[in-house]
């Protein structure tokens, strides 16, 4: 299937076009960069603790935040999640400076449910908050009230009744569509073994609170440290590989103008990320990655052909051949590219907050890695062999023809 029936267009008459693109892009996001003080990180890269809680009404943003602020936590970073009828948010706070250790680890997120206490909790003295409790402190409440009364049938049938009892209510509380929040204790009637004893018992000792943590994340100072590192490592150590892949396969320039246009993806990406003010993460590590094989893909793919051109183009200019031989490998590029793009936008749009970092990088980067290896890549190439001059191309098409006819044999 082809898109274009022999397209012929000068690719490399509109390079300074495409480079001027590239510059510009560059050095917004550097800017953006400088003036941002620095990428904005996750918390996995940073060091502190990030809660996602589900509120049973909309929160109040500027609520929570001056809460905590009024208890000399600054610096808290809360936006919304999924749709404004989830009524959810994720909560960041910085690790204290110079709090070590695993207690001051946890400081941050019981300053977050103590904030968020004072607002949604509705506290009854000496009550547990029913929406924030674990099946062992459910457990253990009703092992002393014994609702039941199974104490006179000995301490292990108690146990595993009040066990099973809580883990029960857990599940119904944290499966949809309470997603956590219960309004009612009256709604756990539907739980098999809640009879209105044990109603009475959970009302006596707990209180609903409007808000339930659904998920909680603390990293430390070092771990955060090691990461960005290894992250960093990571994606050198990929570019390196790749360098001597392609010096193996064709030659040393093909091999650093593939580096080359792969770490113009790479930097045009992570700018991008500071202009929209979004958060590197784990993810979006992942998704850099991704993005590196898929441009080095597209780029391979472009050089290949050219090499296969190089032995029947004797008398052809290396300008025109290798706009040839883009263009031959155009409707494969639009082809391959678009259907991933597809996919990859529809992974942004309906995919949801949690891997909204990752499907940004790779819509970004899908776009920009296709770009690279026609705009960025192929110049670099052209730029060295016409700076090495002619006979050196010549050179070339000789040992391709030896290539070629040492495969046929």
């Amino acid at each position: 299937m082809e898109f274009f029936h022999e397209p012929n267009i000068d690719w490399l008459g509109r390079k300074w076009y495409f480079i001027s693109v590239s510059m510009a892009l560059l050095v917004a996001g550097l800017i953006s960069i400088a003036v941002h003080r620095g990428l904005v990180y996750g918390i996995e890269f940073r060091s502190g603790t990030q809660v996602m809680v589900k509120f049973s009404k909309e929160p109040d943003v500027g609520a929570i935040r001056r809460q905590l602020a009024s208890d000399n936590w600054h610096g808290a970073s809360i936006q919304s999640l999924g749709l404004a009828s989830e009524h959810s948010a994720m909560i960041e706070l910085p690790l204290e400076r110079g709090a070590t250790g695993g207690e001051a680890l946890d400081t941050g997120k019981n300053a977050i449910v103590k904030a968020l206490t004072e607002l949604y909790g509705g506290a009854s003295a000496g009550k547990a908050d029913f929406n924030n409790a674990s099946a062992k402190t459910l457990e253990d409440h009703m092992l002393v009230a014994d609702p039941l009364g199974l104490a006179s049938r000995g301490i292990e049938i108690a146990t595993s009744t009040y066990q099973n009892l809580a883990q029960a209510m857990v599940k119904f509380r944290d499966t949809p569509p309470q997603g956590g929040l219960i309004a009612n204790f009256q709604q756990l009637s539907a739980v098999s073994g809640v009879t209105p004893a044990v109603l009475g018992a959970l009302e006596k000792d707990f209180y609903l609170s409007g808000f339930t943590i659904r998920n909680t994340q603390i990293v430390g100072p070092k771990v955060g440290s090691d990461l960005r590192r290894e992250a960093v490592y990571v994606t050198l150590a990929g570019l390196a590989a790749m360098l001597v892949y392609i010096w193996f396969r064709f030659e040393l320039i093909y091999g650093v103008s593939a580096v080359i246009a792969v770490f113009h993806d790479v930097l045009i990406t992570i700018g991008l990320f500071s202009l929209f003010n979004k958060e590197i993460t784990l993810d979006v590590i992942a998704a850099l990655l991704t993005l590196v094989g898929y441009s080095m893909n597209d780029t391979i793919v472009v050089f290949d052909r050219i090499r296969e051109n190089l032995p029947s183009s004797k008398r052809e200019n290396f300008v025109d051949l290798v706009n040839r031989s883009i263009n031959q490998t155009l409707s494969r590029t639009i082809l391959t590219s678009g259907l991933t793009f597809l996919a990859v936008l529809a992974l942004y749009l309906f995919g949801g907050d949690v891997i909204h970092g990752f499907s940004f990088a790779m819509v970004v980067g899908v776009v920009i890695g296709t770009y690279s290896s026609i705009a960025i890549a192929s110049p670099i190439l052209v730029f060295w062999q016409t700076r090495a001059g002619s006979g050196r191309v010549k050179e070339k098409r000789k040992v391709y023809e030896r290539e070629v006819a040492a495969a046929k044999r």
